[in-house]
């Protein structure tokens, strides 16, 4: 089992008219567990297809030319970029950064797809630290109301 599954359950129009409209797929991602959900129009799968035929050989992607007026023909497109997407994860041992991005996902290990997402055994513990410092730091309550005197002294 792939630690990454994606479908594209829907899409919708935006826009307003027909000639200057576009439409967004809502990307499903899963991975070890965890849902999100992506929202990319067209163009966007056309420039992850772009920057994926510079590194490796990607699948073939649904044609840019289409009227995409037609629910018939959105319906294809929407299957046809479910595939493109299932297939890089299938053909890509290791995903590539840019297909990564792509889908939102953030701090995966650059393992083989088939391994498991890692384990928390594999940080150091130096990684697990928190490195923020404190951004203010009050002398008293400030949600506190002030003295009836009238004076206020932070």
């Amino acid at each position: 089992m792939h630690s990454v599954e994606v479908s594209i359950p829907s899409f919708r129009s935006e826009g307003g008219n027909v000639e200057k409209g576009y439409t967004v797929f809502k990307i499903e991602v899963l991975m070890c567990g965890r849902q999100h959900t992506v929202e990319k129009r067209y163009s966007e799968f056309h420039a992850l297809h772009k920057m994926l035929k510079k590194i490796t050989k990607p699948p073939e992607i649904p044609s840019k030319h289409v009227r995409n007026w037609v629910p018939k023909v959105l319906e294809q497109r929407r299957h046809g970029l479910e595939l493109y997407l299932q297939t890089i994860i299938m053909e890509n041992e290791v995903l590539p950064k840019i297909f990564l991005d792509f889908l939102n996902i953030r701090h995966f290990p650059s393992l083989p797809k088939t391994e498991s997402c890692g384990s928390f055994e594999t940080e150091s513990e130096e990684s697990s630290k928190l490195t923020h410092q404190p951004a203010l730091l009050f002398l008293r309550d400030p949600y506190l109301l002030p003295a009836t005197n009238g004076k206020t002294s932070f």
